[in-house]
């Protein structure tokens, strides 16, 4: 075991004397630490005796208070001031404190110098770096023995906190839920006492930072690799586990959930393919029905939600988030929009929280199997309301109207009533009549731009304007015309089932 601060005033040689904090003579101290930096305790692990030659001791009374105050609340074992150096007065208020906390003073004999004192820490903590060395060792051997399932995510969590002694959670810096889904939630007592203490931005030099909340230390400490992945660790006993090895349980943790976005990863590209077959009707009602399942959707009815946004990057991770906080999906992403299967209960709340700011949502009734393509063409037109209406979420037929149209229904008879035509004619030639159209009126109805950005003579797009003219029965010299064709155009690529504004396609989809 390390050695106590009393073992350590105990050693002649190095003629050590305590000033104040008798009570902590039990404290174990794992290293010995110089340093003469203002804010001590931030280079406080847990465990250390932290030395110095009198720089880091402010003069007045209230700094003095704070400076132990905040090397109890880091984990500090001990302090320890040169004499004869640089220290200014050791006023009373500062003894009375670290007797009540208790914080043990010691004083350095001059000129004994400080490397003495870490060599007896380090001659002493020999063994006990073979002892860490083993547990560590043990750590990565529970990562070995995992599964991938949510039972092994506990029992790995269990295994490290046996061989911590400690209780171990992690959860999500900015809203304190469980990462994962099948982990343990934090107790009300404890996520109150964390809420202010997250709040804060992290020391961005340190990896993690110890905490004293009430009677006890805590820990808060960043899974590596997992943005905003927050691993707090409460001590059964002392002293404090070793800040190397809680790094490696740290490690291991974070190998433990990449392995697991892994095989979501995997999951998502089987989704996407079930999607793709489902909206194009090439699955019947039973097998979407006995498929479902495989994507953790139980529940026989569920909810198609459509995501957009201009930052594609932006929709990579929802599908993660949502399964942290216990709704699987089966997504499929094509550009910037995102398509989504999942569980009816999802709430609004919920997505508000998981999905980024800039992404608008459009979220269908909720449907059974048979009615899958209808329930895409409902959040789509759900995402085009929110996208022309400036809100970040809109569920379909509960929203507002969109451009003075109040259902998919009325926007499908408009579109097949003024593009129908057109669709028809497509199919059977090899013409670009939709695309044209829309570059025609995105460039302001300018022939030379249009021809430009089609690479195309300008007498090429001349013609195409009067076969559309001609196939619709509609004068393309009127702003009306140019007005109601431009207003179906917004919806077609709207509730374009592959949210993909050029994809062709016929009359009644």
């Amino acid at each position: 075991m390390a050695i106590t601060v009393a073992e350590l005033l105990a050693e002649p040689q190095l003629g050590l004397s305590l000033l104040a904090g008798s009570a902590g003579l039990g404290n174990r101290v794992t290293w010995a630490h110089t340093s003469d930096l203002p804010r001590l305790w931030e280079w406080v692990t847990g465990g250390e005796l932290m030395m110095t030659n009198g720089l880091s001791i402010p003069a007045d009374p209230a700094g003095q208070v704070e400076l132990a105050e905040a090397l109890v609340n880091a984990g500090a074992s001990a302090l320890a001031i040169g004499e004869q150096m640089h220290a200014p007065k050791l006023l009373p208020e500062f003894f009375e404190v670290c007797d009540h906390l208790p914080l043990p003073v010691i004083s350095i004999p001059y000129p004994l110098p400080f490397i003495a004192i870490a060599r007896s820490v380090a001659e002493a903590s020999l063994l006990e770096e073979s002892r860490k060395l083993r547990q560590t060792a043990r750590i990565y051997d529970l990562l070995r023995l995992a599964g991938p399932s949510d039972d092994n995510w506990l029992s790995l969590i269990a295994g490290i906190e046996a061989e911590l002694d400690a209780s171990l959670f992690v959860v999500d810096r900015r809203c304190l839920h469980a990462w994962h889904p099948g982990g343990r939630s934090l107790p009300p007592e404890l996520r109150r006492d964390l809420e202010p203490l997250t709040s804060k931005s992290p020391v961005a030099s340190k990896k993690f930072q110890w905490h004293r909340v009430g009677d006890r230390h805590l820990l808060m400490m960043d899974i590596p690799t997992h943005a905003n992945a927050l691993l707090v660790v409460l001590p059964k006993s002392e002293p404090l586990p070793d800040a190397v090895v809680l790094l490696h349980a740290a490690t291991v943790l974070g190998l433990e959930l990449s392995r697991t976005v892994l095989s979501l990863e995997n999951q998502r590209r089987l989704g996407a393919e079930f999607l793709v077959q489902a909206f194009d009707g090439r699955l019947g009602i039973a097998e979407i029905e006995s498929r479902l399942p495989e994507f953790g959707i139980t529940s026989r009815e569920f909810l198609i939600i459509s995501m957009s946004s201009d930052d594609g990057e932006a929709l990579a991770g929802i599908h993660v988030d949502l399964w942290r906080h216990g709704y699987p999906t089966a997504c499929q992403r094509r550009f910037n929009t995102l398509h989504l299967a999942v569980a009816s209960d999802c709430t609004d709340d919920l997505l508000r929280h998981v999905v980024p700011l800039n992404v608008k949502i459009g979220i269908s009734r909720p449907s059974a199997a048979a009615g899958a393509q209808r329930a895409l063409q409902e959040s789509m037109w759900a995402l085009g309301t929110a996208s022309s209406t400036g809100e970040r979420l809109v569920r379909y037929a509960e929203g507002p109207s969109w451009l003075g149209l109040t259902s998919f229904e009325e926007g499908n008879a408009l579109v097949q009533r003024l593009l129908g035509p057109i669709f028809q004619y497509e199919q059977g030639e090899n013409g670009d009549l939709i695309v044209t159209l829309k570059t025609f009126l995105d460039t302001q109805r300018s022939w030379q731009k249009t021809a430009a950005a089609l690479f195309a003579h300008r007498q090429t797009i001349i013609y195409r304007i009067r076969k559309i003219s001609e196939l619709t029965g509609l004068d393309m010299t009127e702003t009306s015309t140019l007005a109601q064709l431009w207003f179906a155009l917004q919806i077609h690529e709207a509730m374009d089932l592959q949210g993909n504004p050029r994809q062709k396609r016929p009359a009644g989809f």
